[in-house]
């Protein structure tokens, strides 16, 4: 496993994590789901992945203010966030990439293809995805 790049999904619906791990478990990476805002902040505190997929719309902590506390944080802030989310407003994807520093942006529902695509993609821009298969 040490030699897959670690994806945390961040979500409120289990079905959602088990979709997205069944998608990118067969290229190759380790998925870990987290089921709510404070388990993801407390999932990416202690594994420190390679990537995080966030949700937006979660009870407790949203996706920006989990974000927000991930980015001000100096041990997590290089950490790479794509948000998965059904909020599709063209200002949502425009803060989210320019105002708050998401390196992806992928609205529900979505394929597998550009899911993976765009995992790929932040993952070699980050040097976490040459192990990773087609």
């Amino acid at each position: 496993m040490a030699d897959k790049p670690t994806i945390l999904c961040i979500e409120d619906e289990e079905e959602m994590i088990e979709l997205i791990t069944l998608i990118l478990t067969r290229h190759n990476y380790n998925v870990v789901g987290a089921l709510g805002g404070q388990a993801g902040l407390d999932g990416v505190r202690k594994l420190k992945p390679d990537l995080v997929l966030l949700d937006l719309m979660m009870p407790e902590i949203d996706g920006w203010e989990l974000l927000q506390r991930v980015r001000a944080d100096p041990k997590l802030q290089q950490i790479p966030v794509i948000v998965v989310t059904a909020r599709a407003s063209e200002i949502d994807r425009i803060f989210g990439l320019q105002v708050a520093g998401v390196e992806g942006y992928i609205t529900k529902p979505f394929g597998p293809e550009e899911l993976v695509q765009s995992v790929r993609r932040v993952l070699q821009a980050r040097g976490s995805g040459a192990k990773q298969s087609t």
